[in-house]
């Protein structure tokens, strides 16, 4: 497979999809990094403190600590003040300083670096604020991506509003953004990942660090009632690396910006025409190739 490029707010969900992506076989080619989860300094600790405990070699950036119109929001009042749970452990503070190169010069570098023909896919897994201002300020280079499969949006109810998927809500403008670019979209929104769910009886053994980190992930569906948690990130992983587990249909998306209870709603209307496809299917054992990729991955845990 080509290189890919991964765009994402660095929670737990996300480092599950980073670490899929290497056991299913694909060369990252870099990572940017956007506030959403947490914050951008945190987000950046929990990066840089995945790429140590993991050994993710994978070049990292830093984008975008803010949305591009709306006052920034993040989604710690659920994931706590590291963006991400545990049952205890947690990744190691970063010894390196925090300061990064910029993302958007080496995102379109590498965009430009392609031969004619050549795929250039992007993994976005948190607000689109990045690929957002990367359409802006490098249209030529955003031209370039073959695909972007982002994890985002709803075609029903939201989870952090009435209407909104939390990576819509987060900013809706960099959605409108994207969806007015028409470039190659593959959204895998918050209905689907719904569909795919696993409880405490699902999850393997797992050595002592992914244990207390999968767990806290499960604790926030089981806390909320629930018999278990959806697993968002790593599906999206799943839909760039085998799109062939899933259906798609092809859509136009429509992403509200008004500053009313709509705002961040996204609509999929049916379209024959566009770049736009909506995933709305899976194979039925979705979760357990998540999980099992994830245990087989983790399985040398420093």
């Amino acid at each position: 497979m080509s290189a890919l490029w991964v765009d994402t707010d660095f929670g737990f969900d996300d480092l599950w999809a980073v670490l899929l992506l290497r056991q299913l076989g694909a060369k990252v080619a870099g990572i940017s990094l956007v506030a959403g989860n947490a914050p951008l300094p945190q987000v950046t600790s929990n990066a840089l403190g995945a790429r140590s405990a993991y050994g993710i070699d994978a070049p990292v950036y830093s984008g975008a600590d803010h949305p591009l119109v709306r006052m920034q929001e993040t989604a710690e009042r659920i994931l706590g003040p590291f963006g991400m749970q545990s049952r205890g452990r947690r990744l190691p503070e970063p010894k390196e300083p925090h300061s990064l190169p910029d993302a958007l010069p080496a995102l379109a570098k590498w965009l430009d670096s392609g031969a004619p023909g050549e795929p250039r896919e992007v993994l976005a897994l948190g607000p689109l604020t990045n690929i957002a201002n990367l359409t802006r300020r490098a249209p030529q280079s955003a031209a370039k991506i073959s695909r972007l499969v982002w994890m985002g949006g709803s075609a029903g109810p939201g989870n952090h509003s009435a209407m909104a998927e939390f990576n819509a809500l987060a900013d809706p403008e960099a959605a409108a953004v994207i969806s007015a670019a028409r470039l190659p979209l593959d959204v895998v929104d918050l209905m689907l990942c719904r569909k795919i769910t696993f409880g405490p009886s699902d999850v393997p053994v797992m050595p002592p660090l992914m244990a207390d980190l999968i767990g806290g992930y499960l604790d926030i569906g089981l806390s909320r009632g629930r018999p278990g948690m959806a697993i968002y990130d790593p599906v999206a992983a799943l839909a760039a690396m085998r799109p062939d587990l899933f259906q798609f249909e092809k859509c136009r998306m429509q992403v509200s910006i008004t500053p009313d209870d709509s705002y961040g709603a996204t609509a999929f209307h049916s379209a024959s025409e566009g770049e736009t496809r909506l995933a709305t299917d899976v194979t039925p054992d979705m979760a357990h190739i998540c999980l099992t990729a994830l245990a087989e991955e983790v399985a040398n845990e420093r």
